[in-house]
């Protein structure tokens, strides 16, 4: 059965300070109506992750120190969406291995998690991406902004848009951020090195679950493709 390998941003969970139920609701019907998929889903640490992280930052705690709290609202948040798909979803376990998410989806038609441990510079798109390499499925990055731009399109104008990129070019951008504990950019450092090493077939999309239904279906869907 084919595994699709999701990279669910957090910020697509809270909507002004709370939990979007809606959406998940929309999410957990369009999953389940996929009979011949399975998918694992890596669900990141929004703003809540933020909030600890920005805070921890203020008491001058390291990134290591800050990374490890990132991981925990992950992991929390994917427990939260697991009860909430129920019976067909890792309700009681959540995986900390690779091995633990294929034995977990050998049981299961959705897999949840968070970060998986700690590594350096990596955020749950890291793990995403290693998980996506490890069961040779594709990863698609499900974001608050439908794809990568020349430049952040919230803050300037003049930014456009980029609907097809190569794993060396997208690399290249990635290098020239310095990465962060809970930092905004589409992807990180740690996952454009693993999808450029394994050449893992990778989308960039925004939150809209109408789009993300085309893309599962080989249909045309607005985002970006690294390949």
């Amino acid at each position: 059965m084919k595994v699709e390998v999701i990279s669910l941003g957090g910020s697509l969970l809270f909507r002004e300070g709370r939990i979007n139920y809606k959406y998940i609701e929309q999410f957990r019907k369009l999953l389940n109506s996929y009979r011949n998929r399975k998918f694992v889903v890596v669900v990141g640490g929004g703003s809540v992750a933020r909030f600890y992280i920005n805070a921890l930052d203020n008491f001058g705690a390291n990134n290591e120190f800050m990374s490890h709290f990132g991981i925990a609202v992950t992991r929390m948040n994917a427990r939260m969406l697991a009860n909430a798909f129920g019976k067909n979803a890792n309700t009681r376990t959540l995986p900390k291995s690779l091995k633990d998410v294929k034995n977990l989806l050998a049981k299961h038609k959705i897999v949840f998690c968070g970060g998986l441990r700690y590594e350096k510079d990596q955020t749950s798109d890291g793990t995403a991406a290693h998980i996506a390499n490890f069961l040779k499925a594709r990863f698609i990055n499900m974001t608050n902004v439908k794809g990568l731009y020349t430049k952040n399109p919230r803050e300037y104008a003049s930014a456009r848009f980029i609907p097809r990129i190569s794993y060396a070019e997208f690399d290249k951008r990635v290098r020239k951020i310095r990465y962060r504990p809970g930092q905004h950019f589409v992807l990180d450092q740690h996952a454009s090195y693993v999808i450029k090493k394994n050449k893992v077939p990778t989308y960039i999309i925004g939150g809209s679950l109408r789009n993300f239904k085309r893309l599962l279906d080989g249909e045309s869907f607005v985002g970006t493709t690294i390949s």
